[in-house]
């Protein structure tokens, strides 16, 4: 399988000659879902799920279909009738010759005076690659690549450092970075490299590795 890193928290996967893509948000190049058969949407916040780039996508592609929540569904479904499919925590299905499981409910705790949103991660292939969106999900089988989300407003590198030594993966590749500068990045490289317990790593956009 190959993973390509996009932009912030948005990732695109090959294998066997088809293409999955998850969270191509407003922080994500344009072209991001362009050519895939699948896509995966983890919620309703703008630097996961934008319109423009699930259009341009399935302009692109009139076989490719959607995969998301039921708040997101509810805001796309009519603009591309009957390629729009609802899931939950506890689904399974394939996209794209990918096997996904569904994992979580709720987006992460912002703030105790903002409500929660719903908020789902996708395991794909039996824990080859795990994304979790924006919440600390934890699958309840083993996970190879963890898409880490590194940096966001709802996070602190204390529970980011945490959450890998409770997933326990193989390797774990930053995501959700957009807001993380340059000049952090080496101290988050050394703090989670060095206390997370796993293999740390980290994609600049449009790179690509083989998990």
């Amino acid at each position: 399988m190959k993973l390509t890193k996009k932009s912030h928290a948005c990732i695109r996967l090959e294998k066997d000659g088809r293409v999955l893509v998850i969270d191509p948000g407003t922080f994500t190049e344009e072209d991001a879902a362009v050519g895939a058969e699948a896509v995966l949407v983890t919620h309703e916040h703008l630097d996961h799920f934008n319109e423009d780039r699930l259009r341009a996508g399935l302009e692109s592609n009139p076989a490719a279909e959607i995969w998301t929540l039921k708040s997101v569904a509810e805001k796309i479904s009519a603009a591309f009738p009957g390629r729009v499919h609802t899931v939950g925590h506890g689904d399974t299905f394939t996209a794209a010759g990918f096997d996904v499981q569904v994992h979580g409910e709720l987006h992460a705790v912002i703030h105790r005076d903002i409500p929660r949103i719903t908020n789902v991660g996708y395991l794909i292939d039996a824990g080859r690659v795990f994304h979790p969106g924006d919440a600390l999900t934890v699958p309840e089988q083993p996970v190879e690549t963890l898409m880490l989300p590194v940096m966001a407003p709802w996070n602190k590198i204390a529970e980011v450092i945490d959450y890998v030594r409770e997933v326990k993966p193989q390797r774990a590749y930053d995501i959700h970075d957009a807001l993380l500068t340059d000049l952090a990045r080496p101290i988050y490289d050394h703090q989670i490299g060095s206390l997370g317990g796993s293999e740390h790593l980290r994609l600049a956009p449009g790179a690509s590795a083989d998990v």
